[in-house]
């Protein structure tokens, strides 16, 4: 009877005690999450005190004059009784000068300007006619002078140009070269035609070839 006793505690003794593992599931579960939520925490407190932790690379940090004590980042401290200085090149950007031409001489520079007169194209074509003819020339010749100086001057006793100094009636260049002709070259029309056909002559021949030459290349 003892015996039989016996046998039922020791059954009772090798029991597995399953209570105590099924309590210890949870309380692991809620440790971890406390220590995943202290974690996160911590990680962000560690960014509201310190944004630029981690980042010391931050070109921020270039522009903050107080980060190296007020010393230039350049400065260089050596133990013992030595120091290194370290200074930058100085150098000046200048604008390379502008290279200005002299605008070319004309009689315009000289101050001299055209008299203040009218011109009468009609009485200077009727004298040129007349020289012409006493020149021995055909009236074809004539009509190529009328063409050359119709186009050159318009037959303005006058006219100037300012770009190159050429007047008159043949458009001498400079126009005090009638005076040859004659001291009033600057408004006698019949002075600067007589210069104007001497030139044509000595040049070109006759009227048509300094017409010829004027409608090859612009001029005579």
């Amino acid at each position: 009877m003892g015996r039989h006793m016996g046998s039922d505690e020791a059954a009772v003794a090798v029991r597995p005690h399953t209570t105590g593992t099924r309590t210890r599931g949870p309380v692991k579960q809620a440790a971890t999450v406390v220590f995943a939520f202290a974690a996160s925490v911590s990680f962000l407190l560690v960014n509201v005190v310190d944004p630029f932790s981690g980042a010391t690379a931050s070109s921020d940090f270039a522009r903050d004059g107080d980060r190296f004590g007020g010393a230039e980042v350049q400065a260089y401290d050596v133990q013992g009784d030595y120091t290194i200085g370290v200074a930058r090149e100085g150098y000046v950007v200048e604008k390379k000068p502008e290279v200005r031409l002299a605008p070319a001489s004309t009689s315009s520079d000289s101050g001299w300007a055209p008299p203040a007169i009218t011109p009468d194209p009609g009485s200077a074509q009727a004298y040129a006619a007349g020289a012409v003819a006493a020149r021995g020339w055909p009236t074809t010749e004539f009509d190529c002078l009328v063409a050359l100086w119709n186009k050159e001057s318009g037959w303005r006793v006058n006219a100037y140009n300012a770009s190159s100094g050429a007047y008159g009636i043949p458009q001498a260049l400079p126009g005090s070269k009638m005076a040859t002709a004659g001291a009033d070259w600057e408004t006698n029309a019949a002075t600067q035609i007589e210069w104007g056909l001497g030139y044509v002559q000595g040049r070109y021949g006759t009227p048509c070839g300094a017409w010829a030459h004027s409608q090859d290349v612009g001029w005579y």
